[in-house]
């Protein structure tokens, strides 16, 4: 492989400073780079002369995904002869490209890896690659884009055309939805859908717990009351797991192209090998909001730990003035419950015993052992602890705030910061009245002093039940293609909705404009920011753990107490359940 850091430094080619690839931006470059060589070999019918890539893109691609190689297997990933390809593994290895790990005391057998220097070459050659694709399809020097992304620069959406033929349903097309401001955008347009189609659209509208029950409690039944039902990114393994849910698409035709516009981490959560049970319609992270005209007064800065969170918290805590420093999720059970599990994960730990892959954490294709809780541990302390301090500079009601209570307490300017999902946020920037609307900042979740900052990711995937009629099913899957879609998205933001799960999207001028959460959105996702695994597929979880840091926030129970008894109690239910 050659050398990038010797090659001539060419101010027209490496100069533009991109983002930091994320990792599903590079696993789309790998597949490009493996693509342009076989199609080039097959084509000219020449032998493609970087044979040391076959070698390299496995091996850079069991990297980002956390898993091992062994001489056994990066050969036969690389496809090159078993000879010819040892031969290179021991030159790569000898010039410091590969490293060999021993997996035993003995050392006989060894796992490889690629080296600091091999990755940061890669990273170069994949930086410099973007910057020549992007001249080559019309993006200046230096414009910021997502390698392999379905869309290009200023391009407009353009508006969803009426069907050429009535959907073939009989009867209503049946929806059961969440109850929030982002769905309520799609409730507006139901006239409008129902003209698209060709048929009435019959939707019901439940909040987070009951929307759980009411899919559950469906699946049991000979037939499914609803042809599409709106799943949490969360609930996806389960009703996967459990076969609640069908499958939409195979990853590995030609016509899944287009999914690449999604937001990959989104996308993730619906996915099974190259199978996918669902599709995104909205991507909401948490992020730290803050009134930009109140820090600006006090020349102050947003927080980026949760140090700097709380002296913050606590410097703009007025109750004589209705102000408190900050507003979060604070009612008993789930709402509570997944305040925590963020917060864990802010201080650099997930809410169960998830594998490691450098900064963050897998929580895909699981193990019995990964689902253990890990609530007994000493981070989980921490964050109890930053908790209960934290409550002293929140709004009084705090323990009784669910999620649009606390979005309701910034948008009418009681909190001078917040935590909020970006689907609840319409209820201050769609206000002309209220004191945030223009003045509210956006920011990753502050984290523990030398963790990186992250967005946890929240969202909808529509999904088709598994019992529904199976004369429904193909109608199903249309209306789900196209309410999904990168039309009907532009739509749902056209009438009230601040949220999309499209890169295409965030590209059309007319979404951008006066918009600013959606163009941030963007660009934490093409940075590889917004992270799924703050909330592991264990919804069952939240509810217990919810209960006892309630009764903690009460003083009821010591942080200790609390924590020792949510452990064992998600312990006891993850062996009930099977888990392990």
């Amino acid at each position: 492989m050659t050398n990038l850091e010797q090659m001539p430094f060419d101010d027209g080619l490496a100069a533009p400073l991109f983002l930091e690839m994320s990792s599903y931006e590079l696993e789309r470059f790998l597949e490009f780079v493996a693509k342009f060589l076989s199609e080039t070999q097959g084509c000219l019918g020449v032998q493609a002369p970087a044979r040391e890539l076959d070698i390299v893109l496995p091996l850079i691609r069991s990297h980002l995904r956390g898993r091992l190689e062994t001489p056994s297997s990066l050969i036969a990933a690389s496809g090159v002869s078993r000879g010819t390809a040892y031969r290179m593994i021991d030159d790569m290895i000898a010039r410091g490209l590969i490293t060999r790990r021993p997996r035993t005391k003995s050392g006989k057998t060894f796992s490889l890896h690629p080296s600091e220097q091999l990755i940061r070459q890669f990273l170069d050659y994949a930086r410099r690659m973007k910057s020549v694709v992007g001249s080559a399809f019309g993006l200046s020097q230096g414009t910021d884009y997502f390698f392999g992304a379905s869309y290009l620069s200023a391009s407009i959406i353009p508006p969803l055309p009426v069907q050429q033929r009535k959907l073939d349903l009989s009867g209503q097309l049946r929806v059961l939805l969440h109850a929030d401001p982002a769905f309520l955008a799609m409730q507006k347009l139901k006239q409008q859908f129902e003209l698209h189609f060709g048929t009435e659209i019959d939707v019901r509208a439940l909040s987070l717990d009951r929307l759980r029950e009411e899919i559950l409690d469906n699946a049991g039944r000979p037939l499914s009351r609803f042809d599409i039902v709106t799943c949490d990114l969360c609930w996806m393994a389960e009703l996967i797991d459990r076969e609640i849910v069908l499958p939409i698409d195979d990853l590995a035709t030609d016509a899944a192209s287009e999914l690449q516009d999604f937001h990959p981490e989104a996308l993730e959560t619906a996915r099974r090998g190259s199978v996918l049970f669902g599709v995104p319609v909205q991507t909401t992270p948490e992020l730290l909001i803050y009134r930009t005209d109140i820090f600006a007064a006090r020349d102050l800065q947003p927080p980026v730990t949760v140090e700097q969170t709380l002296a913050l918290a606590k410097r703009l805590h007025d109750p004589s003035r209705d102000m408190s420093g900050i507003c979060w999720n604070g009612a008993r059970g789930t709402p509570v419950g997944t305040t925590f599990m963020m917060l864990m994960a802010d201080f650099g730990q997930p809410v169960i015993n998830l594998p490691r892959a450098g900064d963050r954490f897998i929580d895909r294709d699981l193990s019995p052992e990964n689902y253990r809780p890990a609530l007994d541990s000493q981070i989980a302390l921490e964050a109890a602890n930053f908790l209960l301090e934290l409550r002293e500079f929140s709004p009084a009601n705090v323990l009784q705030m669910s999620w649009f209570e606390r979005a309701q307490c910034y948008a009418e300017g009681r909190a001078a910061m917040a935590y909020c999902y970006t689907q609840i946020m319409p209820a201050f920037e769609n206000d002309p009245d209220s004191p945030a609307r223009g003045h509210t900042g956006y920011a990753l979740h502050p984290s523990r002093a030398g963790r990186p900052q992250i967005a946890p990711l929240g969202g909808w995937n529509l999904c088709i039940p598994s019992n529904i009629r199976p004369n429904r099913t193909e109608a199903a899957k249309q209306v789900v293609r196209t309410l999904t879609s990168a039309a009907a998205t532009k739509l749902y933001i056209e009438n009230g909705s601040m949220v999309s799960s499209r890169f295409s999207v965030c590209n059309d001028p007319a979404v951008a404009h006066n918009r600013p959460i959606i163009p941030i959105v963007d660009r934490m996702a093409r940075a590889g920011q917004l992270q799924a695994w703050p909330r592991p597929a264990v919804p069952e979880l939240s509810g217990i753990l919810g209960d006892e840091v309630h009764t903690m926030l009460l003083r009821n129970k010591n942080p200790q107490a609390a924590l020792r008894d949510a452990q064992a109690r998600c312990d006891r239910l993850m062996r009930d359940n099977g888990r392990y």
